[in-house]
């Protein structure tokens, strides 16, 4: 599965995608939340971290916005953002 990573949190991991093994995939998106900060939490991205547990951040699945109940399924696409203010 491709998890990808949108504005700051792109930036504090330092990589825009992450890829999990069909194995290791977590049963929801807060698990797969879960799973992906302890990853960067382990690269010492402590920042990525922080800005993943702000309850502002937006999961997409197959580009449908989803919350951490949501289940996921090997082929799915995830992508996680932070709020975005227009002008």
């Amino acid at each position: 599965m491709k998890v990808l990573f949108f504005a700051r949190l792109r930036e504090a991991l330092g990589q825009d995608t992450l890829e999990i093994a069909d194995a290791d995939l977590p049963p929801t998106v807060g698990a797969l939340r879960a799973l992906v900060i302890a990853y960067a939490r382990g690269q010492s991205r402590e920042e990525f971290g922080e800005a993943m547990e702000d309850a502002n951040v937006f999961c997409a699945v197959n580009r449908k916005v989803v919350d951490d109940n949501h289940a996921v399924a090997v082929g799915d696409e995830v992508a996680f953002y932070p709020p975005v203010t227009g002008g």
